[in-house]
């Protein structure tokens, strides 16, 4: 199957916005080291929102390179799941979004990475290496604080009831997707199952399921993620370093 534009871009922007929410915890981390480890973690998805918005300006041939097409766009055009851009909140939101991003993108690289689509191919075989390192990173976490004291418990339980709707977004049906996203969440699920019984944490209930964001529908919060992310550049047009 031929890649899509819109495949590429919902790709690139889960990268690109899930970078930019991880970036806001430079200096803010509970500890230095883990400043840096998330830092990493941020330049990771933005090196790999890089490659696939260069991928989807190539292909769309309307001459948007891969900063054009990250900061001269508006809400409506972002193809991004809404779990990225949910806000961090706090400390454990960030690490349930993590866990929950990191094993649906370990499971997709993987797949992407046996692409007939060479240049994908490529992009996905590096970006599954980084993504077994986030959702080793995010896993130990999601069980030092679930498995913590009583108030660490309480409050990992609680990002991971708050995040879990917004999870059947990443699976929602995709008629250009070279592979088929509900075909990921058995594995997603066998991996996100096997963290939180090891975190003593309940997974929850399948109910309301917000999706969208693969369609342009997103929440307010990307909004205010794009109107910071993008206003030097907007501010500058055409300026140069």
């Amino acid at each position: 199957m031929t890649v899509t534009l819109d495949y590429l871009l919902g790709l690139g922007d889960d990268a690109l916005i899930a970078a930019q929410r991880l970036g806001e915890w430079a200096a803010v981390a509970p500890e230095m080291e883990e400043d840096i480890a998330l830092a990493n973690i941020a330049l990771d998805q933005l090196g790999a929102a890089r490659l696939l918005l260069s991928y989807a300006g190539e292909l769309e041939g309307a001459g948007r390179d891969e900063d054009a097409l990250a900061y001269l766009r508006d809400d409506r055009e972002y193809r991004n799941c809404l779990l990225v851009e949910l806000p961090n909140v706090d400390f454990a939101v960030t690490m349930a979004k993590l866990l929950f991003l990191s094993a649906y993108q370990a499971a997709l690289y993987a797949a992407l990475a046996g692409s007939a689509d060479e240049r994908l191919a490529a992009i996905a075989g590096k970006a599954r290496k980084e993504s077994a390192y986030h959702l080793d990173h995010s896993s130990l976490w999601t069980v030092r604080l679930g498995d913590g004291t009583d108030e660490s418990h309480r409050r990992m339980q609680a990002a991971v009831d708050e995040v879990w709707p917004y999870t059947h977004d990443l699976f929602a049906p995709d008629p250009g997707a070279p592979v088929d996203p509900a075909g990921l969440r058995a594995a997603f699920l066998s991996t996100v199952e096997s963290v939180l019984a090891s975190a003593t944490l309940d997974r929850p209930a399948d109910a309301w399921s917000p999706t969208g964001g693969r369609t342009g529908v997103h929440t307010e919060h990307l909004s205010y993620l794009l109107a910071e992310m993008q206003v030097l550049h907007r501010a500058h047009p055409g300026a140069r370093w």
